[in-house]
């Protein structure tokens, strides 16, 4: 795995040992990266089930201006840290140790609000659908921010909402990445 563009273009990421983790491969990240380019204009990002931290700091290098990494596992934790050292600029990263939920609760607690999400949880909890609706019922997301979901093709994924528009959706073998834009 590497950064793909940007600031930190061609930075080798560590990944996680063992199969608790799914890396994205370059050729998604690429993909995806693509789709995402016209949103890439500085703001906050929360990567919500961080893995290996190569999602955000692929977003920082190419434009956001602050990530935010979570996950609850230690393994994660270690190598999304030594990731972000790669980069010379730790100060735009900030690492959690935590649940998704807890997090989502701690940021509502701070009043904290997102500009990029990225929501690539295990496949078999889907839990995209109620993540998006947490954020957006407890005011998580800046006007217009957008999510990035990756699941796999069995799942259930929110259809356009009140609080949602589909801008993108493409398929990568059972990979299928999904982008939202939050209407509120």
């Amino acid at each position: 795995m590497r950064v793909v563009s940007g600031r930190f273009r061609g930075t080798r990421l560590e990944a996680v040992n063992g199969d608790k983790t799914r890396p994205t491969t370059d050729k998604v990240k690429e993909a995806m990266f693509s789709m995402l380019m016209p949103y890439l204009d500085g703001g906050d990002v929360l990567d919500l089930y961080a893995g290996t931290g190569g999602l955000s700091i692929e977003a920082v290098s190419r434009g956001m201006t602050h990530a935010t990494l979570v996950d609850r596992q230690f393994q994660a934790i270690k190598v999304i840290q030594e990731n972000i050292e790669k980069t010379h600029h730790a100060d735009e990263f900030t690492v959690l140790k935590s649940s998704a939920q807890q997090a989502l609760l701690n940021f509502v607690a701070n009043s904290k609000k997102f500009d990029l999400i990225f929501l690539d949880p295990p496949y078999a909890k889907e839990t995209i659908a109620a993540d998006m609706s947490f954020m957006a019922e407890n005011g998580l997301l800046n006007s217009g921010a957008i999510i990035l979901a990756e699941s796999n093709d069995e799942a259930n994924l929110p259809n356009e909402s009140d609080d949602f528009s589909i801008i993108q959706q493409k398929h990568y073998g059972i990979t299928v990445v999904t982008i939202y834009q939050y209407e509120g």
